[in-house]
C-alpha cells in the first residue's frame, strides 16, 4: 500500500458491521494534512481498522521497524510492532511517541493504537544487514502482547521472521500472558538464536496493580505465563519495573515478588526506579493526587523538572534489589549467549567457524 493510498478507501464494512473510516477525519478535523510532516503525516493518512469501546485501531505505514539504540544499553536495536498501548499504565514513559503524530492528549496513547504495516517483509529485509550476535529488544515502548495483538498478530509476524534467522540475541518485554500463545514459535526461534522473555510485574497486589495498570492482565496470570515459559525451556525473568517510591518499593513487597518469580521458574529478577518524563508526569501526578494524596508533594518535589532520580535513594533500591536477588538465587538478567553450552542449539551459533 502506498503512502498516498493509506487514506483512500473509506467506509469499508467489517464482518461485525463496524465501519472502516479515514483516520484524518477522526483525529484532525476538516484539514488533516495541513502542516503535518513525517510520522504525523503518516498517522493522519492511516486507516481505522476496528473500534471497540473507546479504543480505535489504525494501520500505519512503516519505512523501517528496527530502531538503533544509544551506546550503553544491553541491546543494539529495538522493535515495537505497535504505536500506543491499551494497558493504560499510569507511569508509562512512552506516551511521548504519540506526540510525534500530533496526538498530545494523554489518553490518545492508550485509545488510538497503530498496527504497523508490512512487519514481516520489512523486518526480513532489515535483518539481512545485521551481523550474528546482534541484540534486539522487542517491546521497549509499547507492549507487543497488548490486546491489539490478538486481532492483528504483528508481533507474531515479527517472530516468524526471526525464526528464519541465525545467531540473533532476542529479548521480549511484556506484562501480558498472551505471550504463552507463542511458546512453540519461541522454541523454534531458540533452535538457532538466543531468546528470553522479561515479564513485568510491578506488584503482587491485584487491587494496586489494577490502579496502576488498568487494562493489563492480573499479576497471577502473568506468573502463570512465567511458569509455562520456564517449563518450555524459555529463559524468563520478572521485572518489578518501575519501582515506585513509597508505593511499590517496600522490601517486603519486592521480596514477595522475587520469591513468587523464583517459585514459578524465573531465573532472573530486574529492578529499576520510576522515571517520569514530562508526558508521564501529566498522567502520574493526577493519579497520585487521587489515590496517594499524602505522597503528591514528595513526588512533585523530586520529579518536577527531572525525569530520573539520582543519589542515595536510587543506590538504596539498587542494593535492596541485589540483596533480594541473592536471597532467592536469581540473576540480574537472562543468560548471555556466551554462557550457553556449545552442545545446545543456541550455543552452536556462537562457536568460531
Amino acid at each position: 500500500m502506498t503512502l498516498e493510498g493509506q487514506s483512500a478507501a473509506a467506509n469499508v464494512q467489517f464482518d461485525n458491521g463496524e465501519q472502516k473510516t479515514n483516520n484524518s477525519e477522526v483525529l484532525f478535523g476538516d484539514s488533516p494534512m495541513t502542516g503535518l510532516v513525517g510520522i504525523a503525516k503518516l498517522a493522519a493518512q492511516s486507516e481505522v481498522l476496528e473500534s471497540k469501546r473507546v479504543v480505535q485501531y489504525f494501520e500505519l505505514e512503516s519505512r523501517g521497524l528496527l530502531n538503533r539504540t544509544r551506546p550503553g544499553l544491553p541491546f543494539e536495536w529495538t522493535l515495537n510492532p505497535y504505536r500506543g498501548c491499551e494497558f493504560g499504565c499510569r507511569y508509562c514513559y512512552a506516551r511521548y511517541s504519540h506526540e510525534f503524530m500530533e496526538l498530545r492528549d494523554s489518553v490518545d496513547f492508550e485509545d488510538k493504537i497503530y498496527a504497523k504495516l508490512g512487519v514481516g517483509p520489512i523486518l526480513r529485509r532489515e535483518l539481512k544487514r545485521l551481523a550474528p550476535g546482534t541484540r534486539i529488544s522487542i517491546g521497549t515502548a509499547t507492549d507487543p502482547y497488548q490486546p491489539a495483538e490478538r486481532r492483528f498478530a504483528r508481533t507474531r509476524a515479527a517472530l516468524e521472521a526471526f525464526a528464519e534467522q541465525r545467531g540473533l540475541v532476542l529479548s521480549i518485554t511484556t506484562k501480558s500472558d498472551l505471550v504463552k500463545r507463542d511458546v512453540a514459535m519461541l522454541q523454534q526461534i531458540q533452535q538457532h538464536n538466543s531468546v528470553s522473555v522479561n515479564m513485568t510485574i510491578t506488584t503482587l497486589d491485584t487491587e494496586l496493580a489494577r490502579l496502576l495498570e488498568p487494562r493489563a492482565p492480573r499479576p497471577e496470570l502473568r506468573l502463570r505465563a512465567v511458569r509455562e515459559l520456564a517449563a518450555a525451556g524459555i529463559p524468563v525473568g520478572v521485572f518489578p519495573n518501575p519501582i515506585m517510591p513509597l508505593i511499590t518499593d517496600q522490601e517486603a513487597r519486592l521480596d514477595a515478588l522475587a520469591r513468587a518469580a523464583q517459585e514459578h521458574g524465573a531465573t532472573y529478577f530486574g529492578g529499576g526506579v520510576l522515571f517520569l518524563m514530562q508526558c508521564s508526569r501529566k498522567v502520574f501526578f493526577p493519579f497520585v493526587a487521587q489515590h496517594f494524596p499524602h505522597l503528591l508533594r514528595r513526588y512533585q518535589e523530586r520529579y518536577e523538572g527531572v525525569a530520573y532520580l539520582k543519589g542515595p535513594y536510587r543506590d538504596m533500591i539498587r542494593d535492596r534489589v541485589a540483596a533480594i536477588r541473592l536471597k532467592h538465587g536469581l540473576r540480574s538478567g537472562p543468560p548471555g549467549p556466551e554462557t550457553l553450552s556449545w552442545d545446545s542449539p543456541q550455543g552452536e551459533l556462537f562457536s568460531i567457524q
